[in-house]
């Protein structure tokens, strides 16, 4: 059996036992989540809308993580215009424990 669910604006293909880093959410190690469901499915059969309204994913929080940096560098050519920044994405790892 395998569920659409949406978080942090993107939607995760995922089954139980599945492990997926997402974007950040505001809860402890450890602790259980319950996402969003948009479709279900298992075989031929594919269950949407409605038919999805009561059905959870429940995941655990395995890690709080921070991605490695991305540097973005912009320059104006001729005008010795240069910017150097850098950035880290802010992630967290779950594990899919059921979907009910």
């Amino acid at each position: 059996m395998f569920a659409i669910i949406e978080t942090g604006g993107k939607q995760y293909r995922v089954s139980v036992g599945d492990v997926l880093d997402v974007e950040r959410l505001d809860v402890e190690e450890g602790a259980t989540v319950n996402l969003k469901v948009l479709m279900t499915g298992e075989g031929e059969t594919v269950a949407t809308g409605t038919a999805v309204e009561g059905k959870t994913v429940t995941a655990t929080v395995v890690r709080q993580f921070r991605a490695p940096k991305v540097i973005v560098f912009k320059y104006k050519a001729k005008k010795n215009v240069r910017k150097k920044q850098g950035h880290r994405q802010y992630y967290t790892r779950i594990k899919i424990e059921s979907i009910a």
